[in-house]
């Protein structure tokens, strides 16, 4: 199965996953929290459908970023994945901003719960459906290296630990000690914050042309470096959209150089990097080595 096809399947798979889960969680806390009164229970609840619109985002985005290049998107659709990664950053933000609100009422204003063990079994098989969709996210981002996947990943992890961190304010309120239930409910809004910040600041990387990693960089100059008969390069530039890397240089040649001899090698290095990086479109310009000190003053 090629790279294309597999990131196709993955996405589209674990897409689909993250909006069945979501749907079946609200359902599940939505009837305890009207049972139990918890605010980080309602937290929870409220993480979910946040969850829900921003999976679905992603379930729609994704496929249209899997579109193939067209005529009025000539460079493909793949930067509708870095948008999916910023409307749930700004999601996510909305649901820590009405949670912070929450839970300062409820710290001001304390109630005391009703059924906490049945809080704290509904949680805890949150808990354990959520770490199982996390778990085969990561595994999708690891081998995607999907920006989208990645922000819902960052979302759903959050969302396990603020089931994992419902039940233990659950068993301390059980126990009299109620402000813990706001307490977790308002650090657990920050850390939905702090995850927003870093799901934003890759998401505007990608749109705005942010270059490749400087890993990624340096192995396109060892690819180049490689082939004996180039003098060098310059002008290398890079980006990303969605699964797909732009890759372009100029390659320093002898002047006297034939010019299928220039071609064939150019052809070479451009196969080798795009095998490498795949899926990615390299383009490489030839230029005599004469003409580079006048290239580079461009």
């Amino acid at each position: 199965m090629s790279n294309s096809h597999l990131y196709e399947k993955l996405v589209k798979r674990v897409t689909l996953g993250a909006v069945s889960i979501s749907i079946s969680l609200i359902l599940i806390k939505f009837i305890t929290c009207w049972f139990t009164g918890s605010i980080s229970l309602f937290a929870s609840l409220l993480d979910s459908s946040i969850d829900l619109l921003a999976s679905g985002v992603n379930f729609f985005l994704v496929r249209y970023a899997l579109k193939p290049a067209d005529a009025d998107h000539t460079f493909g659709h793949g930067k509708a994945e870095s948008l999916a990664a910023l409307l749930q950053s700004a999601f996510i933000i909305g649901s820590a901003i009405i949670l912070l609100l929450s839970s300062t009422r409820s710290f001001i204003y304390p109630n005391e719960l009703q059924e906490p063990l049945l809080g704290i079994i509904v949680s805890t098989v949150s808990a354990v459906v959520t770490c199982i969709l996390v778990l085969y996210q990561r595994y999708v981002v690891k081998i995607t290296k999907s920006n989208a996947i990645q922000a819902d990943m960052l979302h759903y992890s959050s969302d396990m630990l603020l089931n994992i961190a419902v039940i233990i304010a659950l068993c301390l309120s059980w126990y009299g000690i109620t402000y813990a239930d706001a307490a977790f409910a308002f650090f657990i809004a920050l850390y939905i914050c702090y995850n927003a910040y870093h799901i934003a600041h890759n998401a505007i990387k990608d749109l705005l042309d942010h270059a490749l990693p400087d890993n990624d960089n340096l192995r396109i100059a060892e690819i180049v470096a490689s082939y004996p008969d180039v003098r060098g390069f310059h002008d290398l530039k890079t980006r990303q959209a969605g699964p797909l890397k732009f890759i372009q240089l100029h390659l320093e040649l002898d002047d006297d150089m034939p010019l299928i001899t220039a071609h064939a090698i150019a052809d070479a290095i451009e196969k080798h990097i795009s095998k490498e990086f795949s899926p990615a479109t390299v383009i490489i310009h030839q230029d005599p080595i004469s003409v580079v000190p006048i290239e580079m003053m461009k």
